[in-house]
């Protein structure tokens, strides 16, 4: 598959998700087989340009590109000088939002929210397309309520304004994150279109990322919450779609690497206080799919220094302890 002039190495894209695709997690699901990994939502607020958060969601120092930036707003001669600036920022890749379902995005017509306004959506990817050099990708939803499925409308715009790739969650506006996603609104996007068309939304395995594959034509797959505490999905979605056994679950050892890797990098990253509290997330993520000792996770929520976090993470690997990953 390719994204304007990028080749991706597969065909497996990590979605973005706000709060949680900073540079550290990107990194740990390139490196186990994502062939792209979108970052967190960018606000074209002309305020919000130069805030701290803004540049560390378009931090890229020392991540393998192409470089996706999402980009959120509903002004399109704001979100075109929001493409410009993450251009210059190292952005090689715009990817415009028109699927986040969230009310306090939507209440501002924006998100998901712009697929209402057909007219509006082309003015916006129009203006993006225009204003930068580099490929401009869309992500959407099946439409803004089970009624009223438009995709494959907004798609046929996004390739007449020249939007080189697009993604579908299968899931309405209205239906947020409830119920199972469809893929027949995917697989009607992808006859409609000449672009390349990646599905997204409840894809959590291997054989469930084949199957929609199979299901709707699409050129790829995005993955999002299925990813969370285990980067090491990519891996075996890849060896998957190659036709071969999909990989184990990743040894204890390997796993304890992984986390303290991660988590040293977020307090890098964020610095102390903020690493600290999104460490948690993460380590309650890596601890579904972990044995651990009751109290684990308070105990580890409690903590107040990066060295107590990582001595803590030490310990659930220890095999003289009863209960523990190992």
């Amino acid at each position: 598959m390719h994204i304007g002039p990028y080749r991706l190495s597969n065909r497996l894209i990590l979605a973005p998700m706000a709060g949680v695709t900073d540079r550290p997690f990107r990194r740990l699901c390139r490196r186990y087989g994502a062939a792209l990994a979108v970052s967190e939502m960018v606000s074209a607020n002309p305020a919000l340009r130069d805030d701290p958060k803004t540049l560390l969601r378009t931090d890229h120092v020392g991540e393998p590109g192409p470089h996706s930036v999402q980009i959120l707003g509903n002004d399109p001669a704001e979100m075109a000088e929001a493409a410009r600036i993450n251009v210059d920022r190292g952005a090689q890749i715009i990817d415009i939002n028109m699927g986040c379902p969230a009310k306090k995005v939507c209440n501002k017509a924006a998100g998901s929210a712009l697929l209402q306004d057909e007219a509006l959506v082309g003015r916006i990817l129009a203006a993006v397309v225009g204003a930068v050099a580099v490929p401009v990708t869309l992500k959407i939803r099946t439409g803004w309520h089970p009624e009223h499925r438009n995709a494959p409308a907004i798609a046929r715009i996004a390739e007449d304004s020249g939007i080189q790739a697009i993604a579908v969650h299968g899931r309405t506006r209205a239906c947020g994150f409830a119920g199972e996603a469809e893929y027949r609104t995917i697989r009607e996007v992808k006859r409609a279109v000449g672009i390349p068309v990646i599905a997204n939304g409840d894809i959590d395995s291997p054989d469930k990322a084949a199957a929609v594959l199979a299901a709707t034509g699409a050129d790829a797959v995005m993955v999002g919450r299925a990813a969370l505490g285990r980067p090491w999905l990519f891996r075996a979605m890849a060896a998957r779609l190659d036709g071969l056994r999909p990989a184990d679950a990743p040894a204890p050892a390997e796993v304890h690497a992984v986390m303290l890797e991660h988590l040293r990098e977020l307090h890098a990253l964020h610095g102390e206080y903020r690493g600290l509290r999104i460490a948690r997330k993460h380590v309650a993520w890596y601890l579904q799919y972990l044995p651990c000792p009751p109290g684990f996770l308070p105990l580890f929520n409690g903590l107040d220094s990066a060295a107590r976090q990582l001595a803590l993470i030490d310990t659930l690997f220890d095999p003289h302890r009863a209960g523990v990953a190992a």
